[in-house]
């Protein structure tokens, strides 16, 4: 049994899809379920809850942590924490091996520009710190033998939901708006594809020697800035390439109406610079090759536009 905890998001439905691949004994869990797979198990369950997460690792191989908390520090100062304890607990107990779906906010904002497993871990945001403190826990618990396990960590990623590029750009191109864009649009910003994330994503938790390290998943490294991705999105949408980027001092006025701009603030930094992210380990390891901006741009707005 292969065990998705969050299953419903950007990432854990195209996981389930990947993971067929490998088996056909697929668990689901999230507090509304619902089949990807006709043969998908589903199991209802409140994942803030330890009892709960025990039961739904039980009988698992490989757990997948793909959760995502709501974009808000209260939340996740509160939640991602325990929800980490009782993850790597619920693995122990039922010898199941855990894949950890993550991001880059750890890394030190002063290596941006060349993003690799062997970055700096410095995180100077709180939700960085978060992250890092999470991260530690699984690696802790690897480095003391008690727990078999892997981080993937994905750039910034675009599909259908929870992506930067569909709430800011494509979304009010659809409408006729400018596109928005945060800090600096002339500064490189490499995103991760959802699909190959999930894809990669589901062949580490099935390789035996990929456990206990640190991945980066494939992510093509075409230099595009802010305005060029803006443009391509654009193109492909027959719509005019017009950009509105938002100055970091605005986000806290505009918090006030939106709360979410709020808590963009102290991540800002990942667009005032080049954030280019190097996957080179993984592509190497796997002879894969990320699909390019067009190519995976073209996908996701023909998959919206169904």
């Amino acid at each position: 049994m292969q065990t998705i905890l969050g299953s419903g998001g950007s990432i854990g439905v195209p996981l389930a899809k990947e993971l067929t691949v490998y088996t056909d004994k697929i668990r689901l869990v999230s507090r509304n379920p619902k089949k990807v797979n006709d043969t998908d198990e589903l199991f209802q369950a409140d994942l803030t809850d330890v009892t709960q997460i025990g039961k739904a690792i039980a009988g698992s191989e490989v757990v997948y942590l793909t959760i995502g908390f709501e974009y808000n520090i209260r939340v996740w100062q509160r939640e991602w924490p325990r929800m980490m304890r009782n993850v790597i607990a619920g693995c122990k107990n039922h010898n199941a091996r855990l894949v950890f779906f993550d991001n880059v906010y750890m890394y030190d904002r002063d290596f941006m520009n060349n993003l690799t497993e062997e970055t700096p871990v410095r995180p100077t945001s709180k939700k960085g710190r978060i992250r890092a403190e999470i991260a530690g826990m699984i690696l802790d618990a690897v480095k003391k033998n008690e727990l078999k396990a892997l981080i993937a960590r994905s750039a910034d990623f675009y599909g259908p939901r929870n992506s930067v590029l569909v709430e800011m750009v494509v979304k009010n191109l659809v409408k006729n708006k400018k596109a928005m864009w945060l800090a600096n649009a002339n500064k490189i910003h490499t995103f991760t594809a959802a699909e190959d994330a999930a894809k990669a994503t589901a062949m580490l938790g099935n390789t035996p020697d990929a456990f206990n390290q640190v991945w980066h998943l494939p992510t093509n490294r075409f230099a595009l800035t802010g305005r060029q991705w803006i443009e391509l999105i654009a193109a492909i949408m027959h719509k005019e390439p017009r950009v509105f980027v938002i100055p970091v001092w605005m986000l806290s006025v505009m918090g006030i109406f939106i709360p979410v701009f709020s808590e963009f603030r102290e991540m800002a930094y990942q667009f005032d610079r080049d954030y280019i992210f190097n996957s080179s380990k993984f592509e190497q390891r796997f002879s894969f090759t990320a699909r390019k901006p067009e190519d995976g741009m073209k996908a996701l707005i023909a998959n919206l536009q169904k």
